[in-house]
């Protein structure tokens, strides 16, 4: 009894992953400033901290809710989680009310209290939760069938669905979804269904491209389709959907291998369409060169280390379902941003995590963080090794004994 209340006592801090979220908001306000400078002070009179100021009040607001979130005991979760659907759900039905908010073309966003929030973003933390609530209550042969795989996908399915038809955002759409696909895969590794269903997807996927590429004019695909083909000839539709994945090359290979300085760059001054936004990335290639791209990519493979190596020393098999989701969540975006950014994948508008411009994205990533910071308070690095046979054990007879 008591070396339970010893270790119970002796709380850990991740000091390094404070380290690295706190360095990447910074790092991610001085490129805010830099891209947007030029381009706010012609659009708001002169105003160039205009994206600044916002962007770090969302910062100081995402910080204070990783601090309480950090302090929220995760069982909690578990008897909020068909609350938490609901609202991350009801919430994109938002968009269609008088609070909804149209930008760019897309009816996205919703106004509460002065804030603009964006519902998909909810979504993701949404699911998170949902899908690792589902999971938990399920026996390890459960999660290898295909019932136990469509009940924890069937959520998540409908909250793409939802995000997809009613605002038109079909990454926000697509990483919902593969955060839900990733858990239930993840969740037992030797379960080969879901690798079933991806190659399924896949081929699905493939002819789709095919009939796209062939047949571009019957499909009929709109702004999309124009997205794929201009992926796959930049130069040919240089006037339209070309334009932005060119001018982002183009500041990637300005840049060099040492960049051309901080707040030199000239893609920023109008050539390169959401260069504080999406292409951030682009801009941070040309001022700090390879060098400074790579950087950042090290100091997100190193967060995904830390949130990797915390949950494999964590026993409690919904903690690290938890973790499981964020960890997919930020891989996914940080792909995506920087496989759209360097044309690999058509472009798809996903902001690069906590660098990117917008206030709802960095709120609720910090509140993932908050998340991930409370199950971290809870390992004993000093003294307890790895467990990865230890809580497959510890599972089976917790569900032998129900």
């Amino acid at each position: 009894m008591g070396d339970k209340r010893q270790v119970k006592n002796r709380r850990y801090f991740d000091y390094l992953l404070l380290f690295i979220v706190l360095f990447l908001l910074g790092f991610g306000l001085v490129m805010i400033y830099s891209t947007s400078s030029y381009v706010s002070s012609l659009n708001y009179d002169g105003d160039g901290l205009y994206f600044l100021r916002k962007q770090a009040i969302a910062v100081v607001l995402g910080l204070a809710v990783m601090t309480v979130v950090s302090f929220i005991p995760t069982e909690l979760y578990k008897k909020l989680a068909p609350l938490i659907y609901f609202v991350s759900l009801a919430s994109i039905f938002l968009v269609l009310t008088g609070l909804g908010h149209e930008s760019h073309g897309a009816r996205r966003w919703i106004y509460i209290f002065g804030l603009s929030i964006q519902p998909a973003e909810i979504a993701k933390i949404g699911v998170i939760i949902t899908s690792a609530t589902l999971i938990d209550r399920m026996t390890p042969n459960s999660r290898r069938s295909w019932g136990g795989i469509l009940v924890t996908l069937a959520p998540a399915a409908l909250l793409s669905g939802v995000i997809y038809f009613l605002t038109d955002n079909f990454s926000s759409a697509f990483i919902v979804g593969g955060i839900a696909f990733m858990m239930i895969t993840l969740s037992e590794k030797k379960n080969l269904r879901p690798y079933i269903i991806l190659v399924g997807v896949a081929i699905i996927g493939v002819i789709a491209f095919i009939a796209l590429v062939k047949f571009p004019d019957k499909l009929h695909l709109g702004f999309r389709g124009e997205r794929v083909l201009a992926w796959l000839n930049p130069e040919a539709y240089a006037d339209g959907k070309g334009f932005q994945p060119i001018q982002s090359l183009y500041g990637i290979g300005s840049g060099g291998i040492w960049g051309k300085g901080l707040g030199k760059s000239m893609q920023k001054l109008g050539f390169l369409p959401e260069a504080h936004n999406d292409m951030i990335f682009s801009i941070i290639c040309e001022e700090l060169g390879l060098f400074g791209g790579l950087a950042i990519i090290i100091m997100f493979i190193l967060m995904l280390w830390r949130i990797r190596d915390i949950s494999s020393h964590i026993t409690n098999t919904y903690e690290n379902l938890l973790l499981c989701g964020v960890f997919t969540h930020i891989a996914m975006q940080v792909i995506l941003n920087i496989a759209v950014v360097t044309n690999t994948i058509p472009n798809t508008g996903i902001a690069l995590p906590f660098i990117s411009y917008g206030g709802s994205s960095v709120i609720f990533l910090l509140a993932e963080m908050g998340i991930v910071m409370r199950i971290a308070r809870d390992c004993d690095f000093k003294d307890a090794p790895p467990v990865k046979k230890k809580r497959r054990v510890k599972e089976e007879e917790t569900h032998e004994e129900s």
